[in-house]
């Protein structure tokens, strides 16, 4: 599984990194969002993990970008990670396009439960 982080704290990349590789799972890593959207664009990606507040372009911003693409990378499954707890903020990102929405900081079991169930709701709309 190949994994896409989108997050501009280095330590919180690493902490992700670490629980990912307890699963065999590789990580990539954007600084930024628009670095984040070239990647997407190169790469062949299971799932992004996208950080809402990110100097330049924010999360949320990258995720519309992604949705409007016309290719298949349009419905990448992409997890919003965010240390906001708005009221309303888990919606708003539904809305946008995210998949889901966890909480900084990030528990592995969090993580991997968020992934799983995205990942398996995707191949239940592959195979239908």
């Amino acid at each position: 599984m190949q994994v896409l982080f989108v997050e501009d704290d280095p330590m919180n990349r690493r902490v992700v990194r670490d629980m990912l590789t307890v699963v065999g799972a590789e990580m990539a890593e954007a600084a930024d969002a628009e670095t984040g959207l070239r990647m997407i664009d190169e790469g062949d990606y299971s799932v992004v993990l996208m950080d809402l507040r990110m100097a330049g372009m924010d999360g949320l911003t990258a995720i519309r970008r992604l949705r409007a693409r016309t290719d298949a990378k349009a419905s990448l499954p992409v997890i919003v990670v965010t240390a906001d707890t708005a009221l309303d903020l888990r919606k708003t990102c539904l809305e946008q396009g995210a998949d889901d929405v966890i909480l900084k900081p990030v528990a592995m079991n969090t993580l991997f439960d968020a992934i799983s169930h995205i990942l398996t709701r995707s191949e239940d709309v592959i195979l239908g």
